[in-house]
């Protein structure tokens, strides 16, 4: 079995990469070509809605950055984590808990975005 807790930190790290060519790299990397991105606000199918969406956050909060955490936890063919969106060395901005279902290839085939509370604007 691939190592999902890996494929988790790159996925993390195409959040924070801000080069669009090698945030595509690890977006092809980590997801399926069809994978599905899913969490209360929106909905992003394929790798290039996941990287435009990535790319809007990044334009809406241009100086935080995303980390895990705790361990990821993966079991089976499944993955949940914690994580948190703010500013280095700051107070979160936002925290949540994401479930992750992946290939047999270890590649992400569907990720469940929840927030710990709703973004505001």
């Amino acid at each position: 079995m691939p190592d999902l807790s890996r494929t988790i930190t790159d996925y993390i790290a195409s959040w924070n990469e801000t080069d669009p060519h090698r945030r595509a790299e690890l977006i092809a990397a980590v997801w399926r070509e069809d994978g599905r991105y899913v969490d209360s606000m929106t909905e992003a199918l394929g790798r290039q809605q996941i990287g435009a969406m990535i790319a809007g956050v990044q334009q809406q909060v241009p100086d935080s950055a995303f980390s895990l955490i705790g361990e990821v936890q993966p079991h089976h063919d499944v993955a949940r984590f914690r994580w948190q969106l703010g500013p280095a060395g700051g107070p979160p901005l936002l925290t949540g808990l994401d479930v992750a279902i992946f290939d047999a290839d270890g590649r992400l085939r569907q990720l469940i975005g929840f927030w710990d509370q709703q973004p505001q604007g």
